[in-house]
Formats: C-alpha cells, sequence, structure tokens
C-alpha cells in the first residue's frame, strides 16, 4: 500500500498524521508513505526524522477578504496543483491524507482529477477553510470530536477521536530532568506556545517566573521563530525557569515531568493533552483555537485564560490554585477522554480496508 500525506506551514495538521503513520504501520508493515509539505515549513525535519520522504510544492492561503496575496497566492496554488498532479503520477498512492492546512488543498483537488482516493481529518470544533473546500468529494471524512458528524452538509463524518505519536505516551520524569537541569524535587510547569511558539504566551510565561519562585519550575518551550531576550533576562534573574527552542523526541519527558501544562488550544496538543490526562491552562488564540478552548473548558478538562487580559500574576495565581487541590486535578485530568478520545489502530485499519478494498 502507497499514502500520500499532506500538511505542513504549522504544525497543527502535522503531528496527528505522524501518530496516524505509526498506526498504519502497526497494522500493515509493508506500507510506502510519502508526505507533501510547505517549503520551508517546520514538518520537514519531523517528518524526515521518522524515515517518511518528503516533497514541498508551492501554494498559498486563499483568504475570504480582499488582499493583493491572494494573486501570488492563486498563482501558487495552480503551480501546486500541476507538481501536485506529477508527485501522484509518479508515487502511484493508493490514498491521500490530510488533516487540514492549504498546501493540501491542491494535491487533494490533483487526487481527485487523477481518480485517487482521499482521506480528509477534521480536527478542529470548527471546520476549517481548506477542509471545506476538500471534504466534497474526500472519500473517506473523519471526526476527533463527536459534536462534528454533522459538521458538514450533506456528508457524514466518522467519529475516531484523535491519533497521538507513540513515542508521546514513553516520557521519563526522571530522565526529563536530567534533560533539562532541573533538580529539585517539587511541581513543574511546562508552558509552550505551539509549533512555533508565541509571543503572548512566552511574555505571560515570563513574567509569571517572578511570582512562582517558592512553588514550582518552569520548562519553558519558547519557539524557534520568536525572539528569545526576554526569555534570557528570565533565566539570569530565575533560576527555577528554563527555557528552550524546540523540542521533538524531548517532548514525551517534558510531558512527563510537567504537573501542569500552559499551551496553545491547537487541536495536536490537546490530543497529546488528552492522552497523557494532563492538568492544562489554556492560552488560545484567536479564532478556531476559542472554539476548541471553550468545549474543553465547559467538559470540566481545563481552565482557560484570555490573552487579552492575562498578564504573569494572573497565570501564577491559576498556577498555584491547580497545585493546591489534588481533588481538582484528579478531576480534571478524568475528564479528557471524555471530550477526546485516542483513535485506536484497528478503526484506521478497517477504514483502509473499507475504502481501499479492490486495491488491497
Amino acid at each position: 500500500m502507497k499514502i500520500i500525506f499532506s500538511g505542513g506551514f504549522t504544525l497543527g495538521p502535522v503531528t496527528p498524521l505522524l501518530a496516524l503513520a505509526d498506526l498504519i504501520r502497526s497494522e500493515f508493515p509493508d506500507v510506502e508513505f510519502l508526505w507533501v509539505g510547505t517549503i520551508g515549513g517546520p514538518e520537514k525535519d519531523m517528518v524526515e526524522k521518522r524515515g517518511i520522504k518528503f516533497v514541498a510544492i508551492p501554494s498559498g492561503k486563499i483568504r475570504r477578504y480582499f488582499s493583493l496575496k491572494n494573486i501570488s497566492d492563486l498563482y501558487n496554488v495552480h503551480r501546486g496543483y500541476v507538481l501536485s498532479k506529477k508527485i501522484i503520477r509518479q508515487f502511484k498512492p493508493d490514498i491521500c491524507i490530510t488533516a487540514g492546512g492549504f498546501v493540501s488543498v491542491p494535491l487533494h483537488f490533483a487526487a481527485k482529477r487523477l481518480g485517487v482516493a482521499t482521506w480528509v481529518h477534521q480536527q478542529d470544533l470548527r471546520l476549517g477553510f481548506a477542509n471545506k473546500l476538500m471534504i466534497p468529494f474526500a472519500k473517506v471524512f473523519t471526526v476527533a470530536l463527536e459534536q462534528n458528524i454533522n459538521v458538514f452538509p450533506g456528508k457524514s463524518g466518522e467519529w475516531i477521536g484523535n491519533p497521538v505519536r507513540t513515542e508521546i505516551l514513553h516520557g521519563d520524569a526522571e530522565r526529563a530532568r536530567a534533560r533539562f537541569g532541573i533538580s529539585a524535587d517539587r511541581p513543574v510547569l511546562f508552558a509552550l506556545g505551539g509549533g512555533t511558539g508565541s509571543t503572548t504566551v512566552n511574555r505571560i510565561v515570563t513574567e509569571a517566573a517572578a511570582h512562582l519562585t517558592d512553588v514550582c519550575d518552569i520548562l519553558h518551550l519558547a519557539g524557534r521563530e520568536r525572539p528569545k531576550d526576554i526569555c534570557e533576562q528570565t533565566a539570569k534573574h530565575f533560576p527555577h525557569y528554563h527555557f528552550f527552542d524546540y523540542f521533538d523526541e524531548e517532548m514525551a519527558d517534558a510531558y512527563a515531568l510537567a504537573d501542569v501544562v500552559v499551551c496553545r488550544a491547537g487541536f495536536g496538543t490537546l490530543t497529546e493533552l488528552s492522552a497523557l490526562r494532563k492538568n492544562v491552562i489554556l492560552v488560545p488564540d484567536a479564532g478556531h483555537q476559542e472554539d476548541n478552548a471553550k468545549l474543553f473548558f465547559e467538559a470540566g478538562a481545563a481552565i482557560v485564560v484570555d490573552e487579552r487580559a492575562a498578564n504573569g500574576n494572573y497565570l501564577a495565581s491559576a498556577v498555584k490554585d491547580i497545585l493546591s487541590d489534588a481533588r481538582a486535578r484528579e478531576k480534571m485530568a478524568s475528564n479528557w477522554p471524555n471530550v477526546l478520545p485516542i483513535t485506536m489502530a484497528e478503526t484506521v485499519a478497517r477504514i483502509l480496508r473499507r475504502s481501499l478494498s479492490e486495491k488491497i
């Protein structure tokens, strides 16, 4: 079996597909993968480290408002479509799979044109524009959330939860202490701002460091693309604060060490937190992440902080509240699977066999 995955620019659509690749390999050891991603995106390293060949194509974000960039991006979409047809003819996939992202649109249009089956997975509560374009002609349409089974008019989705990367489940807290230089035997706050980092989350977390000196250690994943001046200054003044630019295989250990996680509300991160049943403070980005955060807040699985009103003192107070109430932490952690179950390998295998019964 041959499968093309697509997605990139941000890691939101990437991490669940990498997890899906693990599940597929466990059921079909001879499967061959190809990844079609963005030029210069952060996904290339992650994909290639997992032994998946990576190819980049030009594409563009089609904005639903006037912008001169739409002209150049339409040209890039067309170039991506032409290259996608070439890639599909050469690789001869049985199916193309995506979890969203604008780079997937020309590829899935080309797959439809060439008679190749497609699978679109909807993660977020709010339907993204790229998925709106791809779902109508998808052979397989699955959703992470039960509420989204009927999110697309005239086409029912199958609720499968969301896949999680296998390595995320095997972190080690003691190894993490040595790896990150955290020797104190006290609670740890792990803060991250998504695949590329968040200037706002970074600001709030560094401000909170002064209020958490006697409470916990802070492990801060600041992001490769964000300024580090404020992080460097904070680290000089507060030895309980530790910051890093980027994690890959280190992420599992960071999660294992964390007593509380502060993060955005992207669905890849939410899936990993659900699998690990962590205590979480969400700082959603404006837009679809706010919908995601509201869903998990209402289910009692997370606390939500509005980035427009929050500061370091506010965040520190929320962290202290969680750490001081063991019963509340236990209840919060137990609510995660009720909202977002983890996709099982047998479910993926059943979908593939059913969809490609003539080819497998």
